[in-house]
């Protein structure tokens, strides 16, 4: 996607959506299950509204998706912002795995679920998406983010697959190499594009949660750079 970037440096912020409600921790609940926040997941949503504090944010893009909007929404009213909702920022459709917990996936279809993003890359999910399916959808929203926000600070607020289908596609990677980074709830990463620079773009921080890593540090502070670099295997703890 670099050739298709625009000649002008844009902050992009990729927010996780906090912590859902605990009947979906461990299920694959994607597009189709509409669930909403936890109790911690109010506390993720609000420790990423202190964050930002008053450093700059000039437009918030969003999922349509409850646990999304109710993330948003501590950062939207206090940064008084109307937020451009995409449809297509919506979580992966997991097709018949929906509803299944983490470890019902090998029983049930044959697979490791933990492989999860391998298996979009083959397609292998009945009636769900594959990796070719999501980046399709997904490409035109990061597109349409970079144009309309030259020189600016930007946050997209979805789910952990976006983040991931986000990344895959500005490093122009495979969506399984996505599978090194985890993407928590609660957490931001931070995209620089730099066309001034010969890569483009830099990965600023991974997956940093405010409620947990660095107590102190801010969207604005220097800090951030170094604060959270982390490749690690998904955990599988989390819903989807």
């Amino acid at each position: 996607m670099k050739a298709q970037l625009p000649n002008h440096p844009t902050r992009l912020y990729f927010i996780r959506h906090g912590e859902v409600e605990e009947r979906y921790h461990r299920i694959f609940g994607g597009s189709r299950i509409d669930m909403a926040l936890s109790p911690l997941g109010h506390v993720h949503a609000q420790a990423l509204a202190d964050w930002f504090g008053e450093s700059p944010l000039d437009a918030v893009y969003m999922s349509p998706m409850q646990r999304v909007r109710q993330t948003a929404s501590p950062l939207l009213e206090a940064r008084r912002l109307q937020p451009v909702v995409l449809e297509d920022l919506r979580e992966v459709d997991f097709g018949d795995w929906t509803g299944y917990g983490w470890h019902d996936i090998q029983a049930k279809f044959g697979v490791v679920a933990f492989d999860w993003l391998e298996t979009l890359d083959n397609g292998g999910i009945p009636n769900g998406e594959t990796a070719a399916c999501l980046k399709a959808r997904v490409r035109p929203c990061l597109q349409r983010v970079v144009d309309e926000n030259p020189h600016r600070s930007v946050a997209v607020v979805c789910h952990g697959g976006i983040v991931r289908v986000m990344l895959a596609l500005l490093l122009e990677m495979p969506l399984a190499h996505m599978a090194h980074f985890n993407i928590d709830y609660g957490s931001v990463t931070v995209v620089e594009l730099q066309p001034d620079k010969k890569h483009a773009l830099e990965v600023e921080l991974l997956n940093f949660c405010p409620l947990t890593d660095r107590v102190g540090a801010r969207a604005d502070t220097a800090e951030r750079g170094s604060a959270a670099r982390a490749a690690t295997l998904p955990d599988g703890k989390n819903g989807r």
